[in-house]
């Protein structure tokens, strides 16, 4: 039998600056992270591209996605690095560090048991809700209530994972916060029962 593992597994290619992460984390091929953290066993499958993002549990990051995506100076007279990246121009120039600063401020946060599809965007500051879904390509601008699916350019509501009382119930529940052996013993009930059943045994 193999062993489990516990550490995160970072995949050929991979370029991570200053990332932390809880247990049971994968981030794929080719995908690049930078000041970012990932929850407990959440993973982003290949050549993702993630900055300046908090990550919950159990998020599942689809292959070629961008999150926090990183802005150019729209209000200056020049977009171009020279801006910021000084000193890689002229030896007697200093990166702009207010610039750098506030782009690090600019965190998204993706919630716990969230799926972003394959070559979906999301953008610096924006909020995805617990249980979200984002559709594959879209483009998110805006925060995401919890247990809803959004899709398209810019991406809207298209309908709601669960009815909103049982959407509250879930997040009541909290079941991302139990521990590793207790998933284990309540696999069966994941796979197998309905949404009312299992809050029904679980809840308090």
């Amino acid at each position: 039998m193999p062993k489990l593992r516990h550490e995160p597994l970072v995949h050929e290619g991979a370029d991570l600056h200053e990332v932390t992460t809880g247990r049971y984390v994968e981030i794929g091929e080719g995908s690049r992270v930078l000041f970012s953290h990932f929850g407990d066993y959440s993973y982003c499958d290949r050549y993702a591209e993630i900055a300046n993002t908090q990550i919950g549990k159990f998020a599942n990051i689809a292959a070629f996605t961008r999150i926090g995506p990183t802005d150019h100076p729209m209000h200056r007279a020049s977009l171009h690095h020279f801006l910021y990246r000084s000193a890689d121009y002229w030896a007697d120039a200093e990166p702009d560090v207010d610039f750098f600063e506030h782009r690090a401020s600019r965190v998204a946060l993706i919630g716990h048991d969230t799926w972003i599809g394959h070559n979906a965007v999301v953008k610096p500051e924006v909020t995805i809700g617990h249980g979200a879904v984002v559709a594959a390509q879209s483009m998110v601008t805006k925060d995401v209530d919890p247990y809803t699916i959004v899709a398209g350019v810019p991406a809207k509501p298209i309908r709601e994972r669960f009815p909103r009382q049982i959407a509250d119930r879930l997040m009541a529940l909290g079941w991302w916060d139990w521990d590793h052996g207790t998933l284990r013993d309540r696999l069966d009930d994941f796979r197998h029962m309905e949404i009312e059943a299992f809050l029904e045994k679980y809840e308090a």
